[in-house]
This record gives C-alpha cells, sequence and structure tokens, in this order.
C-alpha cells in the first residue's frame, strides 16, 4: 500500500511539473500563438492542455498590463512577466515590488533593498519547499557557486541569506533579456553572434579557473542588456570541480563540493555534451560543447542535434555530426567553422582545452573580420549581414517530461524561413592583401603565446592614468595597477616589475621603449581610466619594448559602484603571454578576495594611503583596512595592509604591541588564505625583529619566495635576515634578486647600499645612496646610510649635516637626533652630544623615546656601561634594531666586552 502511494505522489508530481513547464513555455510565445503551441505540445491531452490554460488565464488576471524587463538567476527566471498587483510586501530589509516569474525552484521577484536604495532581484524558496532537501540543496548551491565568481559577464550575488522559514538570493537586476527571446524577436549578425559567444566563453574562463562547471549553458540561460552585455545565469546546476573553499559570507567560508551520482543526468538535453548525456565525470569542457551548439544555433537558426524526444536528441548528439555551418549560410568564415567544430567535438580530448582557448581563437578571428572589414571598404561592415532569424513559434518548442526517470521531450515545429546574408566578392588584389595583414597580425600573437621567435619574459605594469584628474578615481587607478602588479607577479617564469619602479614613471610621458632600457623589461602595460556619469571605461594596452608596437588592447566599461576589471585583464594578458598555465597558477590569478563592493575600495583607499609612504598618514590607512574588514570578515588583503602598516610600528603605542598586531594580522590573513605569499612575508618579519626566532624567519621568506618570485619585499627582508646571521654573500644574491625586480625603488636601492655598509664595502655604499638621492632628493632613509658611511670614513663634518638633513625630513625621530649626537661626540664635540642626549632623556610625546637611541649616545660619547645599561633596557624592550648590532660597524667600540657577546648570544645572533 505504502509503495503504491509513493508512486502516486510520484506520478502527480511529475504531472506538476509537466504542467508548470508548459505554462512557463507558453508564456514565451506569442498571445495570438499561445493556443497553436499548447495543442501541438499537449499531444491530445485534453486534460493537460485545459490545467495550462488555467494557469495563462489565472495569470493574465493578476497582471497590469505593463511589462518589466527582467534579469535573474537561472533558466526559471521568466523575463518581461507583469507586476502583481497586489500591494508591495516585505521581506527583512527588501520590500517586494513586483513577480518577476516563477520555475521550479522558487519564485523571483523585482525588490528594492532598503539598506542601500538599489533594485535587486530576490530569488526566494517557498516554505514548504525547505523540507525538500535536494530543493534546498540545488537553491544552496547555486547561489554559492555564482557568489564565488566575479566577473562582469556573471550575474552578481549581493547576498544570501534566510528569514524565518524563507531562504532567499538577493541579486542584481539585470535590464534585458533572455538570448532565446532575443533570437525570437530580433535579427542577429555575425557579429552579435561572436560577441555573444565571446563575452560568454571569457566569464567561462572564470568560472572554470576556480573549479565550477555550469552545465546548462543554453540561450534561456544567457541575459543579453540593451547595451549588448551578456550575463550567465543560472549556477544551479554548478559543479565544483575541485574541492575548494569558497567566501560567500562571513559565516559561511566554504561551500560543499557538488558531486553527481554515476549515471545521474543534469541539465538540458539539447545542449549536453557527450560525457554529461552519460551521467561521467565532468569539466568546463562540457560547458565549451554547450557553447559550441549555442554558437551553432545562433549562426544556423536551428540546434545542431535535433529530434521528436529526448532520446532521439541525445541520439543525435552521440552518434552524428552537425551539418557544415556554410549549409545554412554561406557568408560563415571556414575559421568559424572549425571554432565550431572544434567545440562540438564529441571527444572532450579533442575539444578546446580550456575556455581561455576558445575565447583567444573567437578574438582572433573578430579581430580578422574586423581587419577585413577596413581593406575590404563595402558599403556595409562584413560580418554585418542577419542570421536566420527565430521567431516565436516557429523555433523548435521543447516540452520535457519525467517518466520512470527518462526525461521525454514532445517537440512541435513549424519550420523556418531561412535567408543568408552574402559576402560580397573581393578582387584577389585585395584578397592577397588580407592574408599577408592576417599572417602578420596572427605572427603577433604566436611571438606573443611563445611559438614564434621573441617571448614575453619580463613585464612592467605602469600606474594607470586618471585621464579626467577626478581624485575620486584617483586611488582606483593605483589600486588597479597595484592589484594588476601583485596578480601578474604570480606568473611562472615572468619578472613583473615591482610597485616601487613602476610608480616612479607616474604621470611620466615616456614611450615603452625608454622604459623598457631602463627595467629591462620586453613589455609594458598601460592603462587609463575615464569617469563617464556612473560609468568607468578602462582601456589597457600591451605594448611591446622593442619598438613601442601595440600587441594587445581592450576597453572595458564598468559601472563606477561596481568591483574593477582586474580579474579580466589579469586573464586576457596571463593568457596571451602563458597560454599554457597550470590549474592552480590560474586559480591564483583570478582568485577572488572579496565579493562586497565597499570593503574593495575601502582596502583600495587604504592602501592608496600606505604606498605614499608618509609615516603620519599609516594610522588613517589602518582605519580604511579596519572599515574594509567591517564590511567583510573574511577579506584577507585587509588584513594583509594592516600587517603591513603594523611591522613599521604604525598605530600602536610601542614597538612590542605594533609586532603583536602585525603578528595577529598576518595569521589570520594565513588562516583565510594560507597561499598569500604577501602575509608568509609580514609574518616572517615579525619572526625575524620581534621573536628572533631566524630560522623560522628564514622558512617563511622561503615559503613566501615559493608562492610569489616576484614580490620584493620578501627578498629584502629575508636579505636583512641572512645579513644579521652572518651570510653576507647569501644576503647579497637575495638583494640583487630584489634590485632586478624593483631596480628604481628607493628602498631596495638604500638597503642595497646598507648591506654594504654592514659588510664594510663604504665607497659602494655611499654610491647607492647618492644614486637613490638623485631619484628622490628628500628620501631620508639614504641621507641617514649616507651618514653613517661618511661617519664610519671619520668625514664627520659631512656626517653632521646629512644627519641633520635627515633629523628635519623625519620631523625629530629620536634615531636621526641619537646618531647626529653620536657622531658630534665622534667628531670631539662633546657638549653638543650632551645637549641633545639631555633632549632625548626629558623628551615627551605619545611614544617613549626607545631606550636603544639612548644607548647610541652613550656609546658616541665613550659611556660604555651607560650605553650597556640602555641596551639592556632595549633587549627587554625587544627592540627591532638590536638585530642588527651584531654587523652594523656604529658598535665595533663594545665587541671587545664580554657583556656584547653575551647580548648576541641572548638575541640569537653569531659572535665571535
Amino acid at each position: 500500500m505504502q509503495a503504491e502511494k509513493t508512486q502516486v505522489e510520484k506520478t502527480q508530481a511529475e504531472r506538476l511539473q509537466l504542467v508548470e513547464e508548459l505554462f512557463h513555455r507558453a508564456l514565451e510565445c506569442a498571445p495570438n500563438e499561445q493556443a497553436a503551441f499548447l495543442a501541438e505540445a499537449s499531444a491530445g491531452d485534453e486534460t493537460l492542455r485545459r490545467e495550462v490554460e488555467s494557469l495563462l488565464a489565472a495569470h493574465e488576471r493578476t497582471t497590469n498590463g505593463f511589462e518589466n524587463a527582467v534579469g535573474g538567476l537561472a533558466a526559471e527566471w521568466a523575463e518581461e512577466q507583469k507586476p502583481r498587483a497586489a500591494g508591495p510586501r516585505r521581506l527583512g530589509p527588501y520590500k517586494l515590488l513586483s513577480l518577476l516569474g516563477k520555475g521550479g525552484m522558487g519564485e523571483v521577484y523585482l525588490a528594492h533593498d532598503t539598506r542601500l536604495g538599489r533594485k535587486v532581484a530576490l530569488k526566494l524558496l517557498p516554505p514548504e519547499f525547505t523540507d525538500h532537501k535536494d530543493r534546498l540543496r540545488r537553491f544552496e548551491q547555486e547561489a554559492r557557486a555564482a557568489s564565488s565568481l566575479n566577473h562582469p559577464n556573471i550575474i552578481t550575488i549581493y547576498e544570501i541569506g534566510r528569514i524565518d522559514d524563507t531562504h532567499f538570493i538577493a541579486a542584481e537586476f539585470v535590464e534585458g533579456q533572455t538570448l532565446r527571446r532575443r533570437l525570437n524577436s530580433a535579427q542577429m549578425t555575425l557579429r552579435d553572434a561572436l560577441d555573444v559567444a565571446i563575452q560568454v566563453a571569457d566569464a567561462l574562463a572564470a568560472a572554470h579557473a576556480v573549479g565550477i562547471t555550469h552545465r546548462d549553458i543554453k540561450p534561456e540561460n544567457l541575459m543579453v542588456r540593451p547595451d549588448g552585455l551578456v550575463k550567465v545565469l543560472d549556477f544551479g546546476l554548478a559543479k565544483l570541480t575541485e574541492s575548494r573553499a569558497v567566501l560567500a559570507a562571513p559565516d559561511a567560508l566554504t561551500a560543499p563540493e557538488a558531486r553527481t551520482e554515476p549515471g545521474a543526468v543534469m541539465g538540458t538535453a539539447q545542449y549536453m555534451s557527450p560525457e554529461q548525456a552519460r551521467g561521467r565525470e565532468l569539466d568546463g569542457r562540457t560547458d565549451i560543447f554547450s557553447l559550441g551548439v549555442t554558437l551553432y544555433e545562433i549562426i544556423a537558426g536551428r540546434p545542431p542535434f535535433d529530434g521528436a524526444t529526448t532520446i532521439d536528441v541525445l541520439a543525435a548528439m552521440l552518434n552524428q555530426e552537425p551539418a557544415p555551418l556554410a549549409q545554412y549560410n554561406d557568408a560563415v568564415p571556414e575559421e568559424l567553422d572549425r571554432i565550431v567544430s572544434k567545440a562540438l567535438n564529441k571527444d572532450r580530448e579533442e575539444r578546446y582545452r580550456n575556455a581561455g582557448e576558445l575565447l583567444a581563437d573567437l578574438k582572433d578571428l573578430r579581430q580578422e573580420l574586423e581587419l577585413e572589414a577596413r581593406l575590404a571598404r563595402d558599403d556595409g561592415r562584413l560580418g554585418a549581414a542577419p542570421l536566420p532569424h527565430h521567431r516565436p513559434g516557429q523555433q523548435t518548442a521543447r516540452i520535457e517530461a519525467t517518466q520512470t526517470g527518462v526525461s521525454q521531450t514532445v517537440r512541435a515545429t513549424s519550420g523556418f524561413k531561412q535567408f543568408f546574408g552574402r559576402i560580397k566578392s573581393r578582387r584577389m588584389g585585395v584578397i592577397i592583401t588580407l592574408a599577408a595583414l592576417a599572417l602578420a597580425a596572427l605572427a603577433g600573437v604566436r611571438y606573443f603565446s611563445g611559438k614564434g621567435a621573441r617571448e614575453i619574459n619580463s613585464l612592467a605594469v605602469l600606474p594607470f592614468v586618471n585621464s579626467g584628474a577626478d581624485p575620486e578615481v584617483e586611488y582606483l587607478c593605483d589600486g588597479l595597477t597595484e592589484s594588476l602588479i601583485n596578480r601578474l607577479s604570480q606568473l611562472s617564469h615572468l619578472k613583473v616589475m615591482s610597485r616601487g619602479s613602476a610608480f616612479r614613471y607616474k604621470g611620466r610621458d615616456l614611450d615603452a621603449r625608454a622604459i623598457g632600457r631602463e627595467l629591462g623589461v620586453d613589455a609594458v602595460l598601460t592603462g587609463k581610466v575615464t569617469q563617464r556619469g556612473d560609468e568607468l571605461l578602462i582601456q589597457v594596452d600591451l605594448v611591446d619594448a622593442a619598438d613601442s608596437s601595440q600587441i594587445w588592447g581592450e576597453r572595458y566599461s564598468r559601472r563606477r559602484t561596481g568591483v574593477l576589471a582586474e580579474e579580466e585583464i589579469v586573464q586576457e594578458v596571463s593568457l596571451r603571454l602563458r597560454p599554457e598555465l597550470p590549474a592552480g597558477e590560474r586559480q591564483r590569478l583570478v582568485r577572488r578576495y572579496t565579493a562586497n563592493t565597499e570593503a574593495y575600495h575601502l582596502y583600495l583607499h587604504g592602501r592608496n594611503i600606505w604606498n605614499k609612504r608618509r609615516r603620519q598618514d599609516y594610522p588613517k590607512a589602518i582605519e580604511y583596512y579596519n572599515q574594509a574588514l567591517e564590511k567583510d570578515p573574511a577579506y584577507a588583503l585587509a588584513y594583509i595592509g594592516l600587517a603591513d602598516c603594523y611591522v613599521l610600528g604604525a598605530g600602536a603605542a610601542s614597538g612590542a604591541e605594533a609586532f603583536s598586531r602585525a603578528k595577529a594580522a598576518a595569521l589570520k590573513a594565513l588562516e583565510i588564505d594560507e597561499t598569500l605569499a604577501e602575509a608568509h612575508a609580514s609574518l616572517g618579519a615579525v619572526k625575524m625583529f620581534y621573536e628572533w626566532d631566524f630560522q623560522a624567519a628564514e622558512t617563511e621568506f622561503k615559503r613566501a619566495i615559493a608562492l610569489s618570485p616576484n614580490y620584493p619585499t620578501t627578498y629584502q627582508w629575508y636579505a636583512d635576515a641572512l645579513t644579521m646571521t652572518g651570510r653576507a654573500d647569501e644576503a647579497l644574491t637575495r638583494m640583487e634578486q630584489a634590485m632586478e625586480l624593483d631596480p628604481l625603488s628607493l628602498s631596495v636601492i638604500r638597503d642595497k647600499g646598507r648591506l654594504y655598509y654592514y659588510t664594510r664595502r663604504y665607497d659602494e655604499a655611499a654610491a647607492l645612496c647618492r644614486k637613490a638621492l638623485d631619484l628622490d632628493s628628500g628620501f631620508y632613509p639614504a641621507i641617514v646610510t649616507l651618514g653613517d658611511t661618511l661617519l664610519q670614513k671619520k668625514m664627520y663634518q659631512e656626517a653632521i649635516a646629512n644627519y641633520r638633513n635627515a633629523v628635519d625630513l623625519s620631523h625629530g625621530m629620536g634615531l636621526m637626533r641619537a646618531l647626529l649626537a653620536n657622531a658630534y661626540a665622534a667628531s670631539g664635540n662633546g657638549g653638543a652630544a650632551q645637549k641633545m642626549l639631555d633632549e632625548l632623556l626629558t623628551a615627551t610625546g605619545n611614544r617613549p623615546i626607545p631606550a636603544f637611541d639612548v644607548a647610541v649616545v652613550y656609546m658616541g660619547m665613550g659611556q660604555r656601561d651607560k650605553a650597556f645599561e640602555w641596551l639592556e633596557k632595549a633587549y627587554q624592550e625587544r627592540f627591532y634594531r638590536l638585530v642588527y648590532i651584531g654587523v652594523d660597524p656604529l658598535f665595533d667600540p663594545l665587541r671587545s666586552d664580554e657583556r656584547f657577546k653575551d647580548l648576541l648570544r641572548r638575541i640569537g645572533l653569531p659572535f665571535e
């Protein structure tokens, strides 16, 4: 009896699902075509037809005649539906304005977010469905998969939540129509088709890079905005091909890996790949096949695989080859036919290996068509001829019904009226010229991908230009530049100039050849940001430093309130530089650190302040980082920003407090993402400067280098650790590596000079300090090191002059005054030294004068006992500069004293 009841319930559920699907497909037809559609789709089942007609009548009664442009998360999100007559309802902070559509996974409303004052598409799972574990799992999986992505062609998820018994997803509201409706209502050209395919391939490349496979790419799941921007919808069937953490919300840091049971078939039959139809394990190549089907359908006006039922469709897909596109449109270029055929290869090993390869071929084809159009000088542009027209009621209508576990398809076909655009004949001379130029263009791409004679092995990303000089855009330009440098630095076997050297060119008008010579790079990436109202236009160009020729360029349009296009730009550049990227490296390149736009912009504000290297401004940077973390407590980069500030002693009452905070921030960043090289470097600095655990510091520095070999700060700090532990030759090697990456960095140049100072190579040290000062005469750390060098050469007056200058430029920092007092004492001016000592001892302020500074003065005055007394106090404070005393010539007068050796021993430094 129970088995019979279960079977009845199953049959009823299948019946309801069929009625619901026919209802939504009927809504997609024009009103005067609905009756004909239902007559054919119901196949003589009058009860089925009446049930659907009843729903359509009820729907008509609840509308008020006004259509809405719709955006959504899934194929079930029907667009251009009519709002309900009833008044608005509320769900927490969301005010529900109108019903956009509904399907098997719930209802979708146009809603108003009262907190941020914006429209959103709100997808709700009804309370009665929450007991259905599979529906709930699919709902949450769709949200988490989509929210882990940040790409202009993928719908943006704002929030995933639950209020009372209602689960919901809040997403961006997209004005537009699905590609299906676009095909049914308007002509598309070859250029339109390529544009859609390029945008979808770009979105898939980003999703696949982080281990997400869509598994249901089809025209119903592609939304086209009026401006032509395509949005990929419905990640409800997405499969996480690799088990990895996906940051969806502060209280939900991971998304479970979705697994398909062997033999289970998910997706839409007409767009499935062979391996998907067979229920096999899937990867990104299944999406490539589905995109190939979609592109074929756009161009030919019909799908590549057809049949009366699902079984017929699957049989055709598994056993038949699609007809050449030229059979339907003789204007289709052979290269496009090749691209589509490769995407539709039944053997996935023969398909495109990844969406990036498909994207590159599509873009190359578009570039060739544009070039041909310019050369041909036709009355119309090449690719502007219309493709076969899709009309409502003329397309194949698919109705899926589940019977004994097999999805059957009923199709009603009225036939297509085909018409094709034609390309005008060309003279042979034009064709020969076109071929030569196309080959030259392809050669440029090939040398870029490593297939030609010249490879790009080094790159400089120059500061993006704020074309409108808008202060509110300036920090975005600098932030985007730095983000690109950091991301591209993770490419293996590519040397990327660091921020320090790149920003030396900010505001300077130099050509790529001059920059290439100065920095020793093969190519230069430049950018320009223009604000027009609420839109940001970002122009990016990759230029060959050998001859200033453009290798690649792209223009991006983004809303001012959105996250910038760094991931997309990084992907474009990296694919051209290194098309065969390992999976792990590709994932790191496109990793999304936050989904919160406000947090992202607050972080950029903080980084912009930090990079100006004005110590008095660091507390403001810390404030921005903390605000970013309030918006997104799992934003690892903001924790790194805090660690960077605290390592330099900013925002704390004492050095001990600063290093403690730096360590906590670095550890938090690593807790979120263990692969962040900058966090490992910061942790190494804490272990070196404060904990005096030099072996552990070296371990952290080596880990940082392995993760990001282009981060120069790691080499600088590692060189420090090697120097202070008596490994000067190794230290010099590491410092040279830092200088290769950052040849114009004042800090790197000065640190190399300091290394020479520690090894008593005073002339070389002085030369490097002067080089830094040639770049910036106000860079007081170089002035101090030059003073130290001159002091050791007994050039007292010159040393005193440098120290005085450093005191003025550093606004009277204690160490600068201590060094000046030491120099006075060494020159025989004890009175001046004593006066400055008295000032140090009686100084007041927010932070006490470090005991180390007082010890430096006593040492210069020859008061050894006093010097050791204050060094011991510095030891108790764990003052960071104590780690250098083992190699600093300034402390040579104390080396023979056993107390000095004991101090070195306790710090963990080598001693004779």
